[in-house]
């Protein structure tokens, strides 16, 4: 296997760890070193994720003005879009905890808070390793709330960064491995899944949203820009 999927699978399972933890009552928060390791990580993959799409797919934030990343950690995939494009106005959005002490800059800000209760508007909603830890009902919950922060009506759009599974583009036995690993992951550790460009679908239609399109760009990970 490659090293960069196998370096993705072990950052996928800490994740899932702390995901765990959060959902049954021990906050990451209460664990410094996990908490910094697992952001660390998660940072990792945001820095490689991020040169791709600067480097290969700057349209996907052509004409925005304003983003959030919404569960963006500690800003490493929005301080990158911030430097890249200096027009527009990015905000972290993570749980108050994930978010305490961190410094803002000129278009770089961090706002705590929940995103099943609301999300802070913006031209454009970031959703990167999000939706695939949750059910449909709970993505159904956290479409709606991003749709609902969406102020460019008119250019407006979410961008989520995620796996698209039994992608036909993506034939190496591998990668097809890789997906279903995570599926199982999910369905036996999680409420979540990973999910085909169909189920992606109905999720989008269910919310209310109009159209999208999938861009994959880098091993298992796709640009998902879903329009209102």
């Amino acid at each position: 296997m490659a090293l960069c999927e196998h370096c993705f699978r072990m950052m996928m399972l800490l994740h899932l760890i702390l995901l765990m933890e959060w959902r049954f009552g021990s906050m990451p928060g209460n664990e410094p070193k996990l908490n910094n390791f697992f952001n660390e990580a998660m940072a990792s993959d945001a820095r490689l994720v991020m040169r791709v799409l600067i480097d290969e797919y700057k349209g996907v934030f052509e004409g925005l003005n304003s983003l959030v990343d919404v569960g963006g950690g500690t800003g490493t995939m929005a301080a990158a879009i911030a430097k890249a494009f200096p027009q527009l106005d990015c905000i972290v959005f993570d749980l108050p905890h994930v978010v305490a002490g961190l410094q803002s800059s000129a278009n770089l800000k961090y706002v705590g808070g929940n995103m099943f209760e609301g999300v802070p508007p913006a031209d454009a909603i970031l959703l990167k390793w999000i939706m695939h830890d949750w059910s449909d009902e709970e993505c159904l919950k956290i479409l709606q709330r991003s749709k609902e922060a969406i102020k460019g009506k008119k250019g407006g759009k979410l961008i989520i960064i995620d796996m698209v599974s039994e992608n036909q583009q993506v034939i190496d036995d591998q990668y097809v491995e890789t997906q279903l690993f995570f599926d199982m992951l999910m369905m036996a550790l999680q409420t979540g899944k990973e999910r085909n460009n169909k189920e992606w679908g109905k999720l989008f239609l269910d919310a209310g949203f109009s159209n999208y399109k999938i861009t994959p760009i880098l091993g298992l990970r796709s640009v998902i820009e879903v329009y209102l």
